[in-house]
C-alpha cells in the first residue's frame, strides 16, 4: 500500500500499517478474483463477437420503438451470458425490485402458489408479495397467490428435504441469492444447484426464479447454468458494471421471459415495442465492464472483511470463505460504531463526500435505514456504500467499489473515522 495516501487523506500510520497487511493476507484470494473475471470477461467479449454488437445498436429509438436492432441485440447478448433461451433487458425497470415483481406478476396467476425456498424474502418484497402492508394495495396475495416459505437452517443453508416437500403443487420456488438484511451467507452457484435439484425432485414443473441481484459475475457460472428458469437484477449493481445508470434485466426460459415482457409492455406486444432513447450504448458498455468492475468489488469486499477483521470485529464472509455476492457483513455492535463507520465510508465517496449519512424511513423498509453512498448513478450498489437498518445486532452491509483502489481508500476512512470518534483502540 502506497504510504503517500497518508499526505492525502491523513490516514493514521496505524491503520495504513494494518491495511498494508490486510492487503498482503489478500494476495491468494485477489489472484482467484482476477482468474474469475478473466474468465468472465471473456464470455462476455465471445457474445458480443457472436452476436454481432455494432455502432447501429448504439443509436436507439423513439416513440413505439419498433424494430430496434440495439434493443434486439442487447437481449441476445445477456441471454448468451447467462446462459439461457431469452432475456429481457431494460432500462425502464427502475430497480430489481420492479424487475423481480415483473417477473413474479409475469408468471404467477390466480390460485398458483409460491414459495420462497430461501426464508423470508428481502424488505422491499414483502409488500409485492403481500405478506406486509396493506390489503388490498394489489400484492400477488391480493390477486389470489397463495405464499408459501421454508426456513433456512440455524447456519444459513437450505433445508433441501423440506423444500422437497414444499413445492409439491406450488407453481414458482423462489431463491434469494444474496443475504438481505440477515447475516446468513449469500449462496454460492452450487448451493443453488442444490436446492434446484430438491425442488425438481419435489416437482419437475415447478418455475425457479432466482433473485440475482449482487450476484451476477462473482462466480463463472450463473443460476441458469445450474437449471434456473429464471434470473431476475438491475442494471445498477454489478451487470451494469457501474456505466448503466437504470434498468434491469429478466433472463431465462423463452415462454416466461415472454409472459414477463408481457407484464412489462402489455399482453401481445411484450418486448416487440418499447423505445430505448440514448441508453443502448450505456447499457453495453456497462455489461462490457461489469466483470472487472465487480473483480474490484470483491476485492474491496475481502480487503474490508480482513482489515476490519484485524480490527477485532465479526465480518461475513472473510477473505477465505466461498462468495455468491459481492457484500461484506460487519457486526459492530451499536449505533455509534455503525454510524461512525458510514460517516467514513460517504468521506471516502467521489460524489458527495461531505455529506453526513443520517438514518431516515426509506420506503419499503421496517426500521431506520442509514446509507451511506456517494455514487456517480444514484443508489448504484456497484459503487462504494454501505447501509444498515437501525436494529440488532447493528452490522453494517457493505458492497461495490468500481475501483479497488477508491475502494480500498473508503475502507480505510471507515476505520479512521472509529478511530477519531474514540470507538477504536490500537
Amino acid at each position: 500500500m502506497n504510504s503517500k495516501i497518508r499526505e492525502i487523506y491523513n490516514i493514521d500510520e496505524r491503520i495504513l500499517k494494518l491495511g498494508e497487511e490486510a492487503e498482503k493476507n489478500c494476495a491468494e484470494c485477489f489472484r482467484e478474483i482476477d482468474l474469475r473475471a478473466e474468465f468472465n470477461g471473456a464470455k462476455v467479449l465471445h457474445a458480443f463477437s457472436e452476436n454481432r454488437v455494432s455502432e447501429p445498436c448504439f443509436y436507439g429509438s423513439t416513440g413505439y420503438g419498433y424494430g430496434d436492432i440495439g434493443r434486439e441485440t442487447i437481449d441476445k447478448v445477456y441471454a448468451d451470458v447467462m446462459g439461457t433461451e431469452d432475456a429481457l433487458v431494460r432500462y425502464n425497470f427502475v430497480s430489481g425490485t420492479h424487475a423481480l415483481s415483473v417477473a413474479l406478476f409475469g408468471v404467477l396467476r390466480t390460485g398458483d402458489k409460491i414459495v420462497s425456498i430461501t426464508g423470508k424474502p428481502y424488505d422491499t418484497l414483502e409488500e409485492v408479495i403481500g405478506i406486509s402492508g396493506t390489503k388490498g394495495n394489489g400484492s400477488l396475495m391480493d390477486y389470489g397467490v397463495q405464499y408459501g416459505q421454508v426456513d433456512l437452517n440455524e447456519d444459513g443453508s437450505a433445508k433441501l428435504e423440506e423444500i422437497t416437500e414444499a413445492v409439491k403443487g406450488a407453481k414458482v420456488a423462489y431463491i434469494q441469492r444474496s443475504r438481505g438484511y440477515s447475516l446468513r451467507p449469500a449462496f454460492t452457484v452450487a448451493d443453488i444447484e442444490k436446492m434446484i435439484q430438491a425442488a425438481k425432485k419435489g416437482n419437475p414443473d415447478v418455475i425457479v426464479m432466482v433473485d440475482n441481484c449482487y450476484g451476477e459475475f462473482v462466480e463463472e457460472r450463473e443460476p441458469t447454468h445450474v437449471g434456473a428458469d429464471l434470473i431476475i437484477g438491475s442494471l445498477i449493481k454489478n451487470a451494469g458494471g457501474g456505466i448503466a445508470r437504470t434498468g434491469g434485466y429478466i433472463a431465462g426460459r423463452a415462454d416466461l421471459v415472454e409472459l414477463c415482457s408481457y407484464r412489462l409492455t402489455c399482453v401481445g406486444m411484450g418486448k416487440e415495442v418499447g423505445c430505448t432513447l440514448d441508453m443502448n450504448r450505456e447499457i453495453l458498455l456497462g455489461l462490457f465492464f461489469s466483470p472487472d468492475v465487480t473483480a474490484n468489488a470483491l476485492k474491496t469486499a475481502a480487503f474490508a472483511s480482513e482489515l476490519f477483521s484485524m480490527l477485532g470485529f465479526e465480518c461475513s464472509p472473510s477473505k477465505t470463505d466461498a462468495r455468491g455476492d459481492i457484500i461484506t457483513a460487519v457486526k459492530l455492535g451499536d449505533e455509534e460504531h455503525l454510524t461512525a463507520f458510514c460517516r467514513g465510508i460517504q468521506k471516502g465517496a467521489p460524489i458527495d463526500s461531505f455529506v453526513t449519512p443520517e438514518a431516515w424511513d426509506m420506503p419499503g423498509y421496517n426500521s431506520k435505514v442509514i446509507m451511506a453512498a456517494g455514487a456517480f448513478t444514484m443508489g448504484a450498489s456497484i459503487e462504494l456504500s454501505a447501509d444498515a437498518p437501525i436494529r440488532e445486532p447493528f452490522a453494517v452491509w457493505m458492497q461495490g467499489g468500481i475501483t479497488y483502489t477508491s475502494g480500498k481508500i473508503g475502507i480505510m476512512l471507515a476505520a479512521q473515522e472509529m478511530l477519531d470518534s474514540g470507538l477504536l483502540n490500537l
